[in-house]
């Protein structure tokens, strides 16, 4: 809840600083440093997010087998198994849960939960705002970029400050980042892309001119 509450006033900030940039001049400036191009998230295992779809196959026990979708409350049900905690869970770790869990009512129970529609968990998503074409919330993954993450929203409106726009980076307690978003979509330059972490935003401004 204090990272939520820290990511929301992050993005307050940030929102005011770059709508404050936006005036200062053409669109074009922006006062933070660039964002680093490689940001190193060596080995970093999905973990289950509200509203993933999970198949969960017990093993020579297909009553017992089901695909559910995790609950807003980061919970789920089988059979036999009720109100399970699995949000915030890697996908092994809470097989071995439902293994204890059904051992009450079959002997050594085998489970395996495969992850589909992956949603992840809401700290490690990330959140794209502002004058992007579709502004989201997007799983983060393994070697993921900022030209991925726009490709996912679509691209900038044509009211946006592209070279104006900003990355929150809440792994680091909020710390802001510049970015060349027009230079990397408009002029297709590639040094302009930068690598992603979890949990990051990227704000876009308005252009004013």
């Amino acid at each position: 809840m204090v990272f939520r509450q820290f990511t929301n006033s992050s993005i307050r900030a940030a929102l005011a600083g770059a709508i404050a940039l936006s005036l200062l001049g053409c669109g074009s400036f922006n006062r933070y440093p660039p964002a680093p191009a490689v940001a190193s998230t060596p080995d970093h295992p999905y973990k289950i997010g509200a509203l993933d779809s999970l198949n969960i196959v017990v093993w020579r026990n297909p009553d017992l087998s089901s695909t559910v979708t995790v609950r807003p409350d980061g919970r789920i049900s089988l059979p036999l198994v009720e109100n399970l905690e699995a949000a915030g869970r890697y996908p092994a770790d809470l097989s071995r849960d439902i293994e204890k869990a059904l051992a009450k009512f079959i002997r050594e129970p085998v489970v395996t939960v495969i992850v589909n529609n992956f949603q992840g968990v809401s700290t490690e998503q990330i959140r794209i705002v502002g004058e992007a074409s579709k502004p989201q919330s997007v799983p983060f993954r393994q070697n993921m970029t900022l030209l991925d993450v726009m490709i996912q929203a679509g691209g900038l409106t044509d009211f946006a400050d592209g070279n104006g726009a900003v990355l929150v980076r809440g792994s680091e307690q909020g710390k802001q980042y510049s970015l060349r978003l027009k230079d990397l979509i408009k002029r297709g330059d590639i040094s302009a892309n930068v690598e992603i972490k979890p949990g990051d935003i990227i704000i876009v401004p308005q252009s004013w001119f």
